[in-house]
């Protein structure tokens, strides 16, 4: 999504990792200590269709990076990563294959399993030591840039805590909440479990100020337990 001027692209900063968007466009900045040339590739609203290339005109630290002007939060886009094919040094680069944003903070669209997402031929015998091209995008999620202000926060702030006090309790979701009596069984194992009065209470009786969810990112259902129902 742009502003309808023809996009192009900038050197923009690679201070910030991930797609941001600054109100007046959108820095992209990604890492790879190896990579010899990277492409942002920008899809239309279903995510099927391409609608512009560039390459990243600027690398930085090992960043490489660049600034869309006039584009906008909704936009979709992936990268294409060119670079050694050298197996034995373990350099594997396929720009055949879209890659996500490892900073993405929202993705749009299933991952629809097929053979093209691998960077190998899963038929030869040579396996991983061979060389895929055929394109992954037609079955890959793309990123969504977002605006960082478009969620409301109700006022709620984050609780200014001393480190100096923090005591954090890193847990699951699901392992926290699924068997505890105390909590509804409609509740547990999600979110609204972890969220409800007597899991509060409990967290705050071991005296934890801060509590760490890991993980809570997107992730795909591999297709051998999809094929086992």
């Amino acid at each position: 999504m742009s502003n309808g001027k023809p996009l192009e692209i900038i050197a923009g900063s690679g201070q910030v990792l991930g797609a941001n968007y600054d109100g007046e466009g959108v820095n992209f900045a990604l890492f790879s200590a190896h990579a010899q040339r990277v492409e942002l590739c920008l899809y239309d609203e279903t995510g099927q269709h391409e609608i512009a290339r560039f390459d990243l005109p600027e690398y930085t630290h090992e960043i490489w990076h660049g600034y869309v002007p006039g584009l906008q939060p909704g936009a979709l886009y992936g990268y294409r990563v060119h670079g050694p094919f050298e197996p034995e040094n373990g350099h594997r680069f396929n720009a055949n294959k879209l890659l996500l944003d490892p900073y993405a903070r929202e993705l749009r669209g299933n991952i629809e399993w097929n053979d093209a997402h691998f960077a190998y031929d899963l038929l030869h015998e040579d396996k991983d030591l061979t060389f895929d091209e055929r394109d992954s995008a037609p079955f890959t999620p793309k990123c969504r840039v977002i605006d960082p202000n478009e969620f409301d926060w109700q006022d709620r702030n984050r609780p200014v805590i001393p480190w100096s006090k923090t005591v954090i309790y890193e847990t699951h979701v699901k392992g926290f909440s699924q068997l505890n009596p105390a909590i509804p069984p409609e509740m547990r194992g999600t979110y609204d479990g972890m969220s409800n009065k007597a899991t509060v209470e409990y967290i705050k009786s071991l005296g934890i100020t801060s509590v760490e969810l890991l993980p809570v990112h997107w992730f795909p259902d591999d297709q051998h337990l999809l094929d086992r129902g």
